[in-house]
């Protein structure tokens, strides 16, 4: 994973809720460039449909395959996401959509069961909407055991108005597989869950090797409502690279922009020359391999289709027949697809040096391990408040697997390095071996330009040598802490834990050593059963006896053989 090109893709995050709402669809794709050679690309897709349709199986937006699985599971909300990597805050903003569709690495699921008020019941949903899901997308939910499952008490709330009634018997249930590995398998139910299935429309940019190269990918999808969204940062240069040469290669020398200003510049040395802010030249072939293939026919009109945020005052040259609206704000600029044909969007190279201003996040969090040793170890999450004035309230949630045993007492907190309880409420469920993981819910109140360090230790537990994965020195991933500031979420980066592992080569060479074993005594054994023993004069007559006998029977055999050979010559 790199740290400028760090990979996240959240693939989908499907939000289901029993609300009403009329039947209609529409798509919307956002271009922000971050860096001069990063543009990140949101996708944004939303079916709507009414209850009444939905109850009488009457699909037309809404995909059929997934409506049938949640109404059998007896699902009110449903949140999917396939992730990889993490969002560079630091140079990217704020992320896109406030961090309310990222996921954590890997998958993250998590939804709302009716179960009246049994925990039993919902767990059985549960068990059926994970299985469901894993056939739908591919991918393998089946492995969101009980062991990968918590409820969540502080964290998640619903995103969708549900009934007194419903909210009664509803049960959140949250599962992770930070192991899990996203690739082109688990995009194509993605876009067949589409009215257009990448046809039309902005979904027909949304090409596997595109996507899977890109410098950061994000997706969601959900009143009764999917929204679906892919969010992912392209590097410009890399996704220049012809589709028929994909291989990265050095840029000639002719090709170099060098800082001629260095003493050591030369013929052979070359010290690259910082640009600036000037962005790059792009285009959306170049970009994503093809031109957009005209809008979707089912997408509602009144929303167009393709917008990107860049000042007005930079130059932005699109096909023939899309009608160009600016805002007010001086920075976002639409474009209305023609009914028919191919759009194209250009940014030439020029020399404005004004970008659209980045976000300030609510909070930076980074998380990694302390200590050393196979027998213990540390957590340090550090959580930074960039605001001057304001403070921030937050809920943060940790779901460990049971083989990493936390000590509660060891938990603390430090703001600015002094020991200040900013802790304000907690939540803990201690794991069980094989049983459950732990699930740590803790409410911090951090103040303006203030910085929290919270560190915890735990224990590393043995496994038995069957729990190991097949590459167990890789160590085992440890799924993202989940942040919540009221709408916005935050995923830190996942872990991995390395735990003692054993000499796997072991158990052959004790299988060979104990076959060995029993061979020579199974063999002296039946030595002993089977031989006869005689003296030493009797063996040597019984042999010459034996020969002779032997050598008499040979004879005869000769002699046979010939006298068969002369009456056949006969």
């Amino acid at each position: 994973m790199r740290q400028l090109h760090s990979l996240l893709l959240l693939l989908c995050s499907l939000l289901f809720a029993a609300t009403c709402a009329a039947s209609d669809y529409h798509e919307q794709l956002l271009l922000r460039p971050l860096h001069p050679s990063l543009l990140l690309a949101s996708f944004n897709f939303q079916s709507n449909t009414s209850w009444a349709s939905f109850e009488q199986q009457n699909f037309r937006y809404f995909p059929r395959s997934l409506g049938q699985i949640l109404q059998h599971a007896n699902t009110r909300e449903l949140h999917l996401r396939f992730s990889l990597g993490r969002w560079d805050a630091e140079n990217w903003g704020a992320r896109p959509w406030g961090g309310s569709r990222e996921g954590g690495t890997g998958v993250e699921l998590w939804a709302w069961v009716e179960a009246e008020t049994d925990e039993d019941r919902a767990d059985g949903r549960w068990l059926t909407l994970t299985n469901a899901l894993s056939g739908l997308f591919c991918a393998s939910l089946n492995f969101i055991d009980s062991t990968r499952t918590i409820r969540p008490v502080m964290s998640f709330q619903p995103a969708a108005g549900h009934a007194n009634s419903t909210l009664s018997n509803l049960h959140l249930l949250h599962g992770t597989l930070p192991r899990e590995v996203v690739c082109t398998e688990n995009l194509t139910p993605f876009l067949k869950l589409l009215p257009c299935k990448g046809k039309a429309g902005i979904s027909s940019l949304l090409d596997g090797h595109k996507l899977f190269d890109a410098s950061w990918r994000s997706s969601e999808e959900c009143q009764l409502q999917i929204t679906q969204t892919i969010d992912m940062v392209l590097d410009i240069q890399r996704s220049k690279r012809p589709r028929d040469n994909p291989i990265p290669r050095p840029v000639p020398n002719e090709d170099l922009k060098c800082d001629t200003s260095k003493p050591y510049h030369s013929d052979d040395t070359c010290y690259p020359l910082d640009t600036g802010a000037q962005l790059d030249d792009w285009n959306l072939s170049q970009i994503f391999g093809h031109p957009l293939k005209g809008a979707c026919p089912l997408a509602d009109d009144g929303v167009d289709p393709v917008c990107i945020n860049v000042p007005h005052a930079h130059h932005v040259y699109a096909s023939g027949g899309a009608q160009e609206h600016k805002d007010e704000t001086g920075y976002m600029r639409c474009f209305e697809l023609a009914p028919e044909g191919n759009f194209e969007m250009v940014l030439p190279k020029q020399d404005i040096m004004e970008r659209a201003p980045l976000e300030q996040p609510l909070l930076y969090a980074e998380r990694s391990f302390i200590g050393y040793g196979q027998e213990r170890g540390g957590v340090q999450a550090i959580l930074t408040n960039p605001s001057p004035s304001e403070s921030v309230d937050f809920v943060y949630m940790e779901s460990l697997p049971w083989f990493m045993k936390l000590y509660l007492h060891t938990l603390k907190a430090k703001i600015n390095g002094n020991d200040e309880d900013v802790i304000q409420e907690m939540y803990y469920r201690p794991a069980l071996d094989r049983k459950r993981g732990t699930q740590l819910e803790v409410r911090i109140l951090i103040p303006a330009n203030s910085t929290v360090v919270l560190t915890y230790d735990f224990e590393k537990a043995i496994l038995r040598y069957t729990e190991y994965p097949p590459d167990a020195n890789r160590g085992f991933d440890i799924a993202p802490a989940v942040i919540t500031i009221g709408n916005v979420s935050i995923r830190t980066t996942s872990l991995l834990l390395s735990l003692p592992t054993p000499d796997f080569s072991m158990p052959y060479n004790v299988i060979i050593l104990t076959s060995t074993v029993m061979a020579l005594a199974f063999g002296m054994v039946f030595n002993l059963l089977v031989r006869r023993f005689v003296g030493v004069d009797e063996a040597e007559k019984w042999d010459i006896r034996a020969l002779r006998l032997r050598l008499a029977g040979l004879i005869k055999g000769l002699v046979r053989k010939f006298k068969r050979k002369a009456e056949k010559t006969e």
